[in-house]
């Protein structure tokens, strides 16, 4: 009995620091990130990729948006973890870019390889391809908008990649106020981080299927012209000039999501919505709830307090469930996990640069 008694205390103790690592996982991840992860295993690493960026945006100033959006659709899927640029899933089936939200529309993967093999050449084995997604789309933001910040690195890549993750967690231009608060709530960003995020529609294209139903009512026989709520006349004519009544998924014709600076990263977008241009469902959503549309108005009125709270949303945004330390891999090719044997090899090589007791929080 006395020994059974003593016991207990000491199980109950073991319970409750069980109980404080798990809870404390998620700090532990973001403790793992920081700026210059770099500076010594590979302290060229971020230039290298600033330089991928920069000669990929001189042939396409489009390329800026992909970039931006390649990062948005990773961390939104599994977290931060490269997972969105693999072409084969190890445990079969279809991958992140392969499912609709990503195929035909998302780009920029080949400015990714291009860094990776840049860094490869430079520093072997030592920066992960989700790190490089990251630069690159910090380094798109100050291309288009003039707008700097610092990104914390040391994210490990992913070994999974599931077209079904990315059909569940990224939002589809037909999410509702409520659809888009509880999504980017699940992911730890608040109402405010969504608005600000949002703007990033102020550059990019969209294919014509992601509205087309604001502008045709393609379940009537022929389809029938309509203009939506909270779509300008004018602007819906201008849209169903463009996109056919029978338009598909493979209907690949495109618009700017920002008709006025389309390559600048600027808060036309928040302008816009008042007029009835916002392209999306999604986009008008912003206008109907009332706290979304306060922060609208703010930001139409002042670009760069949007500037700065984008850069600061785009850093919490770059967290989302990261792995680090041991965990995960730093892929020798982005599209493609390592073979187990390179795996095995990589952990030991790179885990000193990563930092001790990294874990992941999915």
């Amino acid at each position: 009995m006395g020994t059974a008694g003593k016991g207990k205390p000491a199980a109950a103790g073991g319970v409750a620091l069980l109980v404080l690592a798990v809870w404390l996982l998620p700090t532990v991840a973001r403790a793992q990130l920081r700026v210059g992860f770099y500076d010594t295993s590979c302290p060229n690493a971020e230039a290298l990729v600033r330089q991928a960026v920069a000669a990929a945006f001189a042939k396409d100033a489009g390329i800026a948006a992909g970039l931006i959006r390649l990062h948005f659709h990773d961390c939104f899927v599994r977290g931060c973890d490269g997972s969105v640029l693999l072409t084969v899933n190890p445990g079969g089936g279809q991958t992140e870019r392969d499912a609709a939200p990503n195929n035909p529309s998302l780009r920029g993967f080949e400015v990714i390889d291009a860094a990776k093999a840049a860094v490869e050449q430079s520093c072997p084995r030592t920066v992960s391809c989700a790190d490089i997604v990251a630069f690159a789309a910090r380094d798109s933001i100050a291309l288009t908008g003039s707008v700097s910040y610092q990104v914390p690195a040391g994210r490990r890549d992913g070994r999974v990649s599931n077209a079904s993750d990315a059909l569940a967690d990224l939002p589809p231009p037909t999410f509702t106020a409520k659809n888009l608060t509880d999504l980017f709530a699940a992911k730890n960003l608040s109402v405010e981080d969504m608005v600000v995020l949002s703007g990033a529609h102020t550059v990019g294209r969209s294919f014509c299927n992601s509205f087309v139903n604001r502008v045709w009512d393609q379940s009537a026989t022929p389809p029938k012209a309509i203009v939506d709520a909270g779509l300008s006349a004018s602007y819906a004519a201008l849209l169903r000039a463009l996109c056919p009544s029978n338009t598909t998924r493979e209907t690949l014709i495109t618009t700017a999501m920002d008709p006025g600076t389309p390559n600048v990263l600027d808060n036309n977008y928040y302008k816009l919505l008042p007029r009835g241009m916002g392209l999306f469902f999604s986009d008008n959503q912003l206008r109907v709830d009332s706290a979304m549309a306060a922060l609208v108005s703010s930001f139409a009125a002042n670009e760069a307090l949007w500037k700065d709270k984008f850069a600061a949303a785009m850093v919490k945004m770059g967290r989302i469930q990261v792995q680090t330390g041991t965990c995960g891999e730093v892929r020798l090719n982005c599209g493609v996990v390592n073979p187990s044997s390179a795996a095995v090899e990589m952990v030991g090589s790179s885990a000193p640069a990563a930092g001790e007791g990294g874990v992941a929080t999915s």
